[in-house]
């Protein structure tokens, strides 16, 4: 692999091209002239520039279309690794991906992530693990991608303090990681990532408008629009969990609103809900007496069973979600609508509130061809968004020539967002 070349002298056609071939939407050069728009000289040295790093690589012949057959271009998607996690409320999943998203290897346990010391702790212990267990010789980490709950500062990529994560709040996630593992280091939002991961391996592959609406201990969306995930101005699109669907004084929020949705049919307000009608539920009592936790899952598990209070409770559940999801299909016009999280396994009855509500409550045009299922990626959504997050950034023109002329990101700590044309974007 190359070293030491000079950067390259048009980072948007180079990243343009590599996007293409990685993306599949182009094989070989006379496709990537077709899509591109460039020219064909243009488009021949930025495939040597790719080919001489190792990014890009010959396959065999393709077709001909009347002169002399193509030579086939492949990503190298096998260059590098990306560590992927996702500290969730309950739970710390953690991944080893390859360049084009693939997961490897994954990984997921029930934890406290309340504490970002022993968290991320925990996490680093898991990538070693997931990492040394790679045949010899292992490929370098290219990068790491972590999602977190809440939203993050985009410039900082600290998240944003909350009530019930105070410790979580300005925490320098990407510095502490970073410094770890010599790596460049992105984190976002949880749900965005599993917006992303749907949007490009799950049911949203194929479309550009797609909204992701997780449902677990909280409730958030992830809004793509024109392929393009939607942040924010300040990194807080999607918090839709504080949406009021019922104007109702007494249903107090922490985000110092009432009727929000998040107090009335999260994976917490079913717990709530489930402490307070058990003495009614055969279901529930049976939960109790086995010393299981009256929990989202126990409230899903009891419809699924058919116990009546446990079905009232997801009943309720999913017409508050229909509601709030039948006003985003009016502003955003989605093709797309799916619905993740511990709460989604309750499954069809519970998809079922939600589409009726939809469908009756959205604006006729905006809801008519619209598509409303549950995420087939279940609990990998977010580490495959978080991979896809790490290498779209990586091979974008405002980072790519910040390491092309090493070949590899691989050994570089990024230390600020900034333009990668500047000084001090990565440090050795």
């Amino acid at each position: 692999m190359m070293t030491n070349r000079s950067r390259p002298e048009d980072p948007a056609s180079l990243s343009l091209v590599l996007d293409l071939v990685r993306n599949g939407a182009a094989l070989n050069q006379p496709a990537i002239v077709r899509l591109s728009g460039l020219g064909r000289t243009v488009v021949a040295r930025r495939v040597s520039e790719l080919k001489a790093v190792g990014l890009l690589e010959e396959g065999d012949l393709g077709l001909s279309t009347g002169g002399r057959a193509p030579r086939q271009l492949i990503f190298r998607g096998d260059a590098g690794v990306l560590l992927v996690a996702e500290l969730g409320a309950h739970s710390l999943s953690v991944g080893l991906a390859d360049l084009t998203g693939r997961l490897l290897k994954e990984h997921q346990e029930p934890a406290r992530v309340d504490d970002p010391e022993s968290t991320l702790s925990r996490m680093e212990s898991l990538f070693d693990h997931l990492y040394q267990s790679l045949p010899v010789p292992r490929p370098p980490i290219w990068g790491i991608g972590i999602g977190v709950l809440g939203p993050v500062d985009a410039e900082t990529a600290r998240p944003t303090p909350l009530p019930f994560l105070p410790n979580w709040g300005n925490y320098p996630i990407r510095e502490r990681v970073g410094s770890r593992y010599d790596a460049p280091v992105w984190v976002d939002n949880e749900v965005n990532l599993m917006a992303l991961g749907e949007y490009r391996r799950g049911t949203g592959k194929g479309t550009d408008e797609l909204i992701y609406i997780m449902v677990g201990y909280g409730i958030a969306a992830g809004i793509i629009t024109g392929g393009r995930l939607q942040r924010g101005a300040q990194g807080a699109a999607g918090e839709v969990g504080h949406i009021s669907v019922v104007e109702d004084e007494s249903v107090t929020c922490w985000c110092g609103n009432t009727g929000c949705l998040v107090q009335l049919a999260s994976g917490a307000a079913l717990a709530h809900g489930a402490a307070a009608v058990a003495s009614d539920s055969t279901y529930l009592k049976k939960v109790i007496a086995d010393g299981q936790p009256l929990d989202a899952s126990a409230v899903a598990a009891g419809a699924a069973a058919g116990d009546p209070a446990c079905l009232d409770l997801l009943i309720r559940a999913g017409r508050h979600i229909g509601r709030m999801a039948a006003m985003l299909v009016t502003v955003c016009n989605p093709a797309e609508i799916v619905i993740g999280g511990t709460v989604a396994r309750a499954g069809d009855p519970f998809l079922a509130v939600i589409r009726q509500e939809v469908y009756r409550r959205a604006f006729p045009l905006a809801s008519r061809d619209l598509s409303v299922s549950l995420s087939p990626l279940s609990e990998t959504a977010g580490l495959v968004g978080a991979a896809f997050m790490v290498s779209d950034e990586l091979m974008s023109a405002r980072y790519l020539p910040a390491w092309i002329d090493r070949g590899t990101p691989a050994g570089l700590q990024r230390s600020v967002y900034a333009d990668s044309q500047a000084t001090g974007v990565w440090t050795a």
